[in-house]
């Protein structure tokens, strides 16, 4: 049964990573018959980012008062109909109305099930979790290329996805008592929960170490999404590929990142998450570097080194969470690292096209380095202060 647990768990953030990347897979047949301009995309792209900011900063408030388990049912029964919605939208305003029930159930679920698995699971499933996130993140567009070219092709693709979805729904719902064995019910009156809930939130983000938290998951994400977004440009500009190549090549970032939260699961039972974000960290730059100096024609595989190389930290960020923080402020404190992460998510990737258009695509691999150095000493500051604390949170 425990096994079956974490295995519903697993497919939660498989599930996270469908909807995604489908946005973007599907937005040329979609662009055409809402009759908008291509740009569009990005203002529902930014609905999403900014309703899951939100909801990750109430998701500490809803863990407190519901569990994780009903939290979590909640909000992919959110995401769900939100899905369902979008299949059956028909306008650009109506796909930016579901694009809010989208990113708030998507960030409760980032936010809960991080913190639950950094509570009560060795730090190799959280590789492994994250791992699944970009294994859903690589499936939805395969899913949708099945049903792209019919007439609205892509709305049975979003159709499928939420089918999907539902049937996690139905799964959680059949396994809700399970929750309760990790996180036994603690008597007292609701309406103290919510205000104790609202100050701990508060003085959290006080909390010594919290802000150099929070700056490395803005760090990380930014330099993350900017690459997500700007690298087959950058292939294309700075390295003379044609877009049928640089697509290709910049497919190879997602690849490096998934495979690399993979073996970090094995490599985690004898390296510490600090070595191996620094570590991580050091192989990204490298990679990073290669993008600049090397021949064109390897451009591609040092992409996928930088991938290789950030795939420890946000998974190993997030499990050190307990340790820096104590087990009950954890949600908190991921509650506030995953509303800087998705700040990053959302601001970044336009300012740099801004800033990149009156200078040159040339400068992504500069900007990574930027970005890795970020993480990297915020990592390291966050390291010494644990050695160094007078003792350890509970």
């Amino acid at each position: 049964m425990a096994t079956l647990f974490l295995a519903m768990i697993y497919s939660a953030f498989v599930s996270l990573g469908l909807p995604d990347s489908m946005l973007g897979a599907a937005w040329p047949e979609m662009v055409a018959g809402f009759a908008v301009p291509v740009e569009s995309a990005g203002t529902a792209a930014m609905v999403t980012s900014l309703c899951t900011v939100i909801s990750s900063l109430f998701t500490n408030r809803l863990v407190a008062r519901f569990g994780t388990g009903r939290t979590t049912l909640f909000s992919v029964m959110l995401t769900a109909a939100a899905l369902t919605g979008i299949a059956l939208a028909p306008s650009f305003l109506w796909l930016c109305v579901l694009a809010v029930p989208l990113g708030l159930g998507a960030g409760a679920v980032d936010a809960a099930l991080n913190n639950f698995v950094a509570l009560h699971y060795a730090a190799r499933h959280m590789s492994w979790l994250h791992c699944c996130w970009g294994l859903g993140a690589t499936l939805g567009p395969v899913i949708l290329s099945v049903f792209l070219g019919g007439h609205n092709g892509w709305r049975f693709g979003y159709g499928a996805v939420a089918a999907l979805q539902w049937c996690l729904v139905l799964a959680l719902a059949a396994t809700l008592r399970l929750w309760g064995r990790y996180e036994p019910r603690q008597p007292g009156e609701p309406g103290q929960a919510r205000v104790g809930t609202q100050l701990s939130l508060i003085s959290t983000a006080r909390q010594t170490g919290v802000w150099a938290a929070m700056l490395s998951y803005f760090c990380y994400c930014a330099v993350e999404n900017t690459t997500l977004l700007w690298g087959a440009s950058y292939f294309v500009s700075a390295r003379g590929f044609s877009t049928v190549a640089a697509a290709q090549a910049a497919s190879v970032f997602v690849l490096g990142i998934t495979v690399g939260r993979f073996l970090c699961g094995f490599a985690s039972a004898r390296l510490s998450s600090s070595a191996l974000i620094l570590g991580g960290g050091a192989l990204a730059a490298l990679g990073a570097a290669g993008m600049a100096l090397l021949p064109a024609s390897l451009g591609p595989a040092a992409l996928c080194v930088v991938g290789l190389g950030f795939a420890p930290a946000y998974p190993c960020m997030m499990h050190e969470t307990p340790r820096r923080f104590g087990a009950t402020r954890s949600q908190g404190v991921i509650s506030l690292q995953m509303a800087a992460a998705y700040v990053g998510n959302v601001c970044m990737p336009p300012l740099f096209g801004l800033v990149a258009a009156q200078v040159g695509m040339w400068l992504l691999p500069v900007f990574l380095l930027c970005g890795v150095a970020g993480y990297a000493a915020c990592t390291a500051y966050l390291a010494r202060w644990v050695r160094t604390r007078p003792e350890a949170p509970q």
